[in-house]
Formats: structure tokens, sequence, C-alpha cells
């Protein structure tokens, strides 16, 4: 991950249409009518879910607006690290993901009201990343992998520019000389672990899987568990052949430090920012990119299938495509027994501006998914919602919600002088309507 460029899908994507081609026969849009009644997710079972809601805990916390951070829950407290946030455009040409990228470290004990820090951005702990992950695994949580925005100068810098947008191959516009930055991340595959948040402790400069961010990791049958992910910024804030690589292997690790590989190559496509949820003893995996914006048929290399495993080596397709439309940046979390699908990312066409889903749906296996009335974030318009945000189901709060953090709601128009504000610090928590005589708690502080 994860730079917001345009790139174009590599050819190993299963991509997913944006809209269906014109179909000329009244027996084809029949056909196509059938099919998409036959395809509408089935009526939802009567859930705890269909009176859950939304409520803002914090609106803005004291740490940085930020995306790409973790959040994990250690002694009861919810611990929040890492993460980047957006710096306003540069003139007269921005840098595409140009960013603040942290590693500082917050605890709160009262669900997301309050906040304290607990370690300084830059200490002597991990380097400074977003696009991470953080699993516990036992009394520690263990960090790994992600990426920084080092920034560095474009290519042919120096150059008069020919006329053509950032990261064209004519270079930048005329009279402007081409001296523009570019980010250029480092990635990590470094394994760090705590049991305070406080102090870090290295278990291993480089793990057995390579350097990544846009990760999927999870604590599953007692170990912790690395797949997929993608290293190298996008093609496109370069102008050149697209350099990013895409992973779908499967790695296992009980201390952070030593790690088997499950799956060279698991059967799912390669790809990165894919959701991972636990049901009973298999692990799902959801969705996810190997790409950003759509290809001039307005096809997106973003994905809707979902995949079970119970060991990371073997696994089988639930379903080819789910009801919900394909995305990354987007949770996959259980509540009351059931997947609770929602938030991320996807384009309008212009391939400018945002079509975030507005949508939440649930699933009891991962294959048959029912649509929620609830919206996230109680989003009254696709600029709500967010993706790159943190998410959680709270063990220790005094009730079973799912808790979200910080996310984006930036757009790829990298000329918007207040694009860059669309990352957010607030806090919020779907769950169950908390009353006190008759009267809604839990309002935002």
């Amino acid at each position: 991950r994860r730079s917001r460029v345009p790139r174009m899908p590599s050819s190993e994507c299963v991509r997913s249409p944006m809209r269906a081609p014109f179909r000329g026969t009244l027996l084809a849009l029949l056909a196509t009518r059938v099919a998409a009644f036959s395809a509408l997710p089935e009526a939802p079972e009567p859930s705890l879910l269909d009176e859950a809601e939304w409520r803002l805990v914090k609106k803005a916390a004291p740490w940085t607006r930020r995306a790409g951070l973790q959040v994990v829950e250690i002694n009861e407290k919810f611990v929040l690290m890492g993460g980047r946030t957006a710096r306003a455009p540069s003139t007269p040409v921005p840098i595409p993901g140009d960013s603040q990228v942290w590693s500082d470290v917050w605890e709160s004990a009262d669900d997301g009201v309050t906040w304290t820090q607990i370690a300084e951005n830059g200490g002597s702990h991990w380097a400074p990343r977003a696009y991470f992950k953080c699993i516990v695994l036992g009394d520690r949580a263990y960090v790994m992998g992600g990426q920084n925005y080092k920034v560095v100068a474009a290519p042919g810098a120096g150059m008069q520019g020919g006329g053509g947008p950032p990261g064209d191959a004519a270079g930048p516009p005329p009279g402007i000389a081409g001296d523009a930055m570019v980010a250029a991340s480092d990635f990590f595959n470094d394994v760090w672990s705590t049991n305070d948040g406080v102090a870090w402790r290295r278990e291993t400069e480089h793990a057995g899987w390579t350097s990544r961010a846009g990760l999927s990791a999870i604590t599953f049958d007692g170990a912790l568990v690395v797949l997929g992910g993608s290293v190298n910024d996008d093609a496109a804030i370069l102008a050149g052949p697209s350099a990013r690589i895409y992973h779908n292997d499967v790695w296992r690790s009980q201390d952070g430090a030593n790690w088997t590989q499950l799956a060279e190559h698991a059967p799912w496509a390669k790809r990165a920012g894919a959701a991972l949820a636990v049901m009973g003893d298999a692990l799902f995996l959801f969705g996810g990119e190997c790409g950003f914006l759509a290809d001039v048929d307005g096809v997106l290399p973003y994905f809707n299938d979902v995949w079970r495993t119970r060991d990371g080596a073997r696994w089988e397709r639930v379903t080819a495509e789910a009801p919900w439309p394909s995305r990354p940046g987007h949770w996959v979390l259980p509540l009351a027994d059931r997947f609770v699908l929602f938030g991320g990312f996807r384009p309008d066409e212009t391939g400018i501006g945002e079509d975030n889903p507005v949508d939440m749906w649930t699933s009891a296996d991962g294959e048959k998914w029912s649509l929620l009335a609830a919206r996230p974030w109680s989003a009254t318009t696709s600029a709500d919602v967010k993706y790159d945000f943190a998410a959680i189901v709270s063990s220790s709060s005094s009730d079973s919600s799912i808790y979200t953090f910080g996310g984006d709601r930036e757009t790829f128009n990298f000329f918007d002088p207040v694009n860059y504000l669309r990352i957010d610090n607030d806090v919020w928590a779907f769950g169950p309507v908390r009353h006190a005589h008759g009267v809604e708690v839990g309002a935002a502080v």
C-alpha cells in the first residue's frame, strides 16, 4: 500500500466493473434483470445488530488526525499508534501522498473518551510508519510491516515541463521547473512487541516474509498470521512501468521472531488491503485491491470475494462475488455471532471524486449476506464514509461494540487545497443503544 494515485491494474488482477456494458437485445436485458433479482441478499435473520446504532464517542481526540493507524486493547485499555497525516499540498505541483508519519502511542482507559500519550513520535521504539499491522497474542501486542513516506526529487528534476499533469510523461505544466518531489517510501518487515505500549522489544529486524505495507494480519489458532500486502509506491507517481508488487503468501509465527510459510501462493489473487476475521475454527478473507483507480474501460482492480481456511495452507472460496461492492480500506469484525462489514474506498466515475460505499453488511458464514439499515458513522453521503481507519471489537468496554478510530476521506484530487483535511481524529462506536432513565448516554465529548 499505499499512496493513493492513479494506475492501470496489472494483468493478474481479478477486476470489478464499475458499470456493466450495454446489452442490445431485450432478451439479454431481461436475463440481466432476472439475474440481478436472484442475486439480491436474503432477508436478514433477527439479530441484535438490527437495533444497533452508531454513537460519536469523541469528536476530536488529542492525537493528530491520521489514517493507516492501528489500535489494540492491552490491559483493558485502548492503545492507538502510528499512521499518516496528509500535509497541505505544495505549490505549484502537489506531492501525492506527502505526509507526516507517526510512531507515537496513546492510551485510553474510558472507551476512547480521554487519551494520554505514552510514547513519543520518533522514540527508541519502531520507526514511524503507516499501513502496518498491530495484533495481540497472549499478553503482548505485535507491530509489523508498513511504510513511511520518504520524499525524493522526481525523475528529470531541473527540466522544464512539457504540459502534462503530475505523473504524466510530458512532465509538469509549461513554465514550471521539473523539480517536483514524489513519495518514495521505505517498506518494513520488522516485528516489535510490547505488553504495555510503553516498553517495546524488537523481535526481529527482518521477518521471514518480505517488506510490505497494506498487509493483512490476525491472531488465529494460537499464532500470528500474516498474508498479502504490497511493496513499492504506485507507478503513476514516477510516470513509469509499475514497480508495485503484490503478494498472496501466508505466514505463521508463535513469537513474532520465527516465521513459517504456510503458503507461497494461496489460490486467491494477489492483493493488498484485504480484511481478515475469525469465526469458529476458520479464518476468512474479504476483498482488497491490486490497484487504486479504474482503467479506461471503467474497471476497478478491487475484490469482493470471500475465502476461508482452517490451517492457513489450504483455502476454499466461499463466494466469488459477494453482494457488497468491491473495496479496499474496509473492516470485517465479528459481533453478535456474525461478520459485520463496513467502510472502504471507491472512486466516482471521474476517478477524482469519491463514491465510498454507504453500507453495512452482515453474514453468519461469509456466503449469504444481509444489508443492515444502519449507515456507517451515521453517514448521509459517501463523503462521510471512511477508509484506512482503525477498528476493534472491545472486550473490556461496558457493552459489546465495534469501535473505530480516525481514518481517511480524501479523494484523488491532489490539487484540491482542502483535500488533505479529510482525515479524522474521532472515535465512534457501533453497538447496542445505551440508555439511562430513557436518555441516551455516551454522547460525544
